[in-house]
């Protein structure tokens, strides 16, 4: 198994809030997984083709403008999937923390993958559609949705876990609730080891520490988007435990510290 770190669609510049960071664009922070047996697969999408070519309709105009996208094509999921010799039909699977506008935009770049969420983040997305958060102009092609409900859950490093279906190589949901109504982690086994992508649980790696310090522009944004306050505040609490008691099992990563991605992207992990 091999796994690439990928930005797919910097927006809005921030700046670090200690001395040896350089200011940088936000990122939509992916993985791309070559796997053994299942193709290629894809932890979130970014943004898409569509969204770089019209981002006023498909995106909206209120979000390019809070936003700020770069709407580089060079950066999607596809042109960058295509820059490492494959298709698009390669990419086989698709697992999304959420569907807000930034995480799955690439959906349309890949229609044949089987595309994993929760079932309540489907719930909701449709049920809101159109919105800020979710434009339904990035799943009008009729994705082929895999749902995950609460049932039959496993424990994992103290938090329930769903096996992905469909799949021999490990990848479990791992619900992390506040953000959104069906928000969730997607851990992927490599080796011994776990990569944990967390989405929008949290947003700047100082969260994770246990004396946590939030980014001024990024913790403005996540409070504003969560749907639950204290349910975000206790994901991310159960989250500095994770990395407190496993940092040594499980590599975390959120979706929009261009930091934390530089820092992976460096390391080769």
């Amino acid at each position: 198994m091999k796994i690439h770190h990928l930005n797919c669609g910097s927006v809005r510049m921030i700046e670090p809030t200690y001395e040896g960071l350089e200011t940088a664009h936000a990122v939509n922070h992916c993985l791309l997984v070559e796997t053994d047996s299942d193709g290629l697969v894809l932890v979130e999408t970014g943004l898409g083709l569509e969204d770089i070519r019209n981002p006023h309709t498909v995106l909206g105009t209120a979000w390019v403008t809070v936003a700020e996208p770069v709407l580089s094509e060079e950066e999607t999921a596809i042109r960058q999937v295509e820059k490492l010799g494959f298709s698009a039909k390669d990419v086989r699977h698709i697992f999304l923390t959420h569907l807000d506008i930034d995480h799955c935009g690439g959906l349309p770049d890949f229609p044949d993958a089987q595309v994993h969420v929760l079932k309540a983040e489907i719930e909701a997305a449709f049920a809101e559609a159109p919105s800020f958060r979710y434009r339904p102009g990035h799943w009008t092609h009729g994705p082929n949705w895999v749902s995950y409900a609460p049932e039959s859950n496993d424990e994992w490093f103290g938090f329930t876990a769903q096996q992905a279906q469909g799949l021999s190589s490990e990848i479990l949901m791992v619900p992390l609730g506040g953000h959104t109504a069906g928000h969730a982690g997607i851990a992927v086994r490599t080796g011994e080891n776990w990569i944990l992508h967390c989405g929008d649980a949290y947003y700047y790696h100082r969260e994770l520490q246990a004396d946590p310090h939030p980014h001024p522009v990024l913790n403005h944004i996540q409070t504003t988007a969560e749907v639950h306050h204290d349910l975000r505040l206790g994901t991310q609490a159960r989250l500095r435990e994770l990395v407190r008691d496993h940092s040594d099992d499980v590599t975390l990563i959120s979706a929009h510290d261009p930091w934390e991605l530089q820092r992976l992207q460096t390391a080769g992990l």
